[in-house]
């Protein structure tokens, strides 16, 4: 059947079982559009192409296939990038389809020309131009492949624009299905013995391709080894913070107790996770290229063995199989009751709120009722700053799927996230919380909570600067402030003027009743938090930071 480019590649989705796409519209790419139209997808029209692809990506996170997001050529492209980055960073699968020149004015820079293999391919695992309308099947079926495979990541696609409009004759292709191998009987044994034998055991869960019954193996495992687990950078919800062989995160701002912990460790399973700066401390934990401590580094990407770490043994797997692995070999370990209650203990006094509330809205009361509001199904997103190490520190995550962080750092991700998260899981309480410079990267995208309807709960931690840079430069140039101070927006008059719900709350006693009428309102809400610009971090204030840089 002959078939226009644009619906072969509506067609390939269609196949792939996408359901949802985001997207901002662009002139070259509108015969995939029409395509769109009675196709079945779902099209979630974004307010820019950053905030489309952050979709995109938490969608991946979520679901374990690829996000799809569409964008035009050129400054489309450009302001894609972000999202592409996150994915690439967190191992998100994702497939970036981006218009593109037609074909015959291709090397003469065009209007909004970028060559997309050359641009992307730092931050891709594939990115590929198609010029052949009849290679749509077989290109966007390794697209999947790709993007799941081993190590999961984005792929980016061009699409010129008269390709998309030629006609072609060609099959269609097959759902993508990724290989799963799994550990040998002999690798298995290596990691028994070695955590039978272990005085000081530790296992990191991180990374992707984990799944619900993967979470449940790791807590029957540590639970049958007496094994203490903790988690990497913004990967809370691998296990249950409740559980009491949870010791707590490796993370920005970690408890430098379980830090200590996992540079004596005489045994890490690093399960997962690439173990990269921010969950290695800065790679102090373990000396490169030779770890002090036996180390079994278990991942699903090949390249990613032994590419820092030398480990002990290597195992090209991701964690369910191997977890499924451990839970059916697994021995009885021995009594480390002691030890995890110790770890235990770090991680609870870790989590105790501040008793030294700085100015009239206190965050450890804010976190306090959030932690009590909502359900444990509740999906918890968040961008880059200061205002998240309250919610990495203190939010209790015990349900898997229920974070969506971007472990690359990138400031403007939590309303994208959350709009993708209530577009997939209607039916849950969705809450963002963004600092006032993180909002203002990306909170457009509250207007498109707005066009769906979707009841997202975004709480902005508003302290007028960009407070993580302004504590840098408190530590290292007391006193010279320079461009980091901000003159913000009324927020919850930006609420309703979206036509969403908006309250300002400047009392800690204001907090719960406005966050009740929030979530109740039914709409999208901004609840707009003014916070004492001295409350800039957890532990010290601004002017506890510039003291203490001056004194010593």
């Amino acid at each position: 059947m002959q078939r226009t480019g644009g619906q072969i590649l509506v067609d390939q989705l269609k196949l792939q079982s996408v359901d949802k796409v985001s997207c901002v519209p662009g002139e070259s790419y509108l015969a995939v559009l029409d395509a769109l139209y009675e196709s079945g997808i779902d099209v979630t029209i974004c307010r820019q192409e950053g905030g489309a692809a952050m979709m995109a990506e938490a969608q991946g996170k979520l679901t374990g296939r690829p996000g799809v997001c569409f964008v035009t050529r050129g400054p489309g492209a450009t302001n894609a990038s972000a999202g592409v980055h996150i994915a690439k960073q967190d191992s998100t699968p994702m497939i970036l389809f981006v218009g593109q020149v037609a074909r015959w004015m291709k090397g003469r820079e065009a209007f909004q020309e970028v060559d997309y293999a050359a641009a992307f391919s730092p931050w891709a695992k594939w990115a590929v131009e198609i010029d052949d309308p009849a290679r749509l099947p077989e290109v966007v079926s390794r697209a999947f492949h790709v993007a799941m495979s081993g190590r999961p990541g984005p792929v980016v696609i061009g699409l010129p624009e008269d390709m998309l409009t030629e006609m072609a004759e060609t099959p269609d292709a097959r759902r993508a299905q990724i290989a799963r191998p799994v550990p040998s009987d002999e690798d298995m044994r290596a990691v028994h013995d070695a955590l039978s034998q272990a005085k000081r055991p530790l296992v990191i869960a991180g990374g992707s391709r984990w799944s619900e019954q993967a979470r449940l193996d790791l807590i029957a495992w540590s639970e049958k080894m007496n094994l203490p687990v903790a988690v990497s950078f913004r990967r809370q919800a691998l296990f249950p913070s409740d559980h009491p062989n949870f010791v707590g995160d490796l993370g920005v701002g970690a408890d430098l107790s379980l830090a200590s912990y996992a540079k004596t460790a005489d045994c890490i399973v690093m399960l997962g996770g690439r173990f990269s700066e921010m969950p290695s401390q800065g790679y102090e934990v373990m000396q490169i290229p030779m770890p002090q401590q036996r180390l079994f580094h278990v991942h699903p990407g090949i390249d990613e063995l032994g590419r820092v770490y030398a480990p002990e043994l290597g195992i090209n797997v991701a964690p369910p199989e191997f977890l499924r692995g451990s839970v059916q070999n697994a021995v009885d370990g021995p009594d480390r009751s002691a030890l995890i209650a110790q770890l235990r203990a770090g991680f609870e006094a870790r989590r105790t709120y501040p008793t030294r509330a700085i100015g009239a809205l206190d965050m450890g009361a804010v976190l306090r009722h959030v932690n009590e509001a909502l359900p444990d199904s509740a999906i918890i997103c968040n961008g880059a700053g200061n205002y998240a190490t309250w919610v990495h520190r203190f939010y209790r995550f015990t349900q898997f799927g229920t974070q969506l962080a971007p472990t690359s750092g990138s400031m403007g991700y939590g309303v994208p996230a959350a709009v993708s998260a209530a577009r997939e899981f209607p039916d849950r309480s969705v809450v963002c919380f963004a600092g006032d410079g993180c909002f203002m990267m990306h909170g457009q995208e509250f207007a498109t909570a707005v066009q769906y309807g979707l009841p997202i709960l975004v709480i902005v931690v508003d302290n007028g600067m960009y407070g993580t840079i302004r504590m840098h430069q408190e530590r290292e140039y007391p006193g010279r402030v320079v461009g980091t101070e901000l003159t913000n927006p009324d927020f919850a008059a930006y609420a309703r003027a979206f036509g969403g719900h908006g309250e300002t709350v400047e009392k800690t006693e204001e907090f719960a009743p406005a966050f009740e009428r929030a979530r109740a309102s039914g709409q999208p809400a901004i609840l707009h938090l003014k916070i004492d610009p001295e409350a800039l971090t957890v532990d010290r204030s601004l002017t506890d930071i510039r003291e203490a840089a001056r004194a010593g």
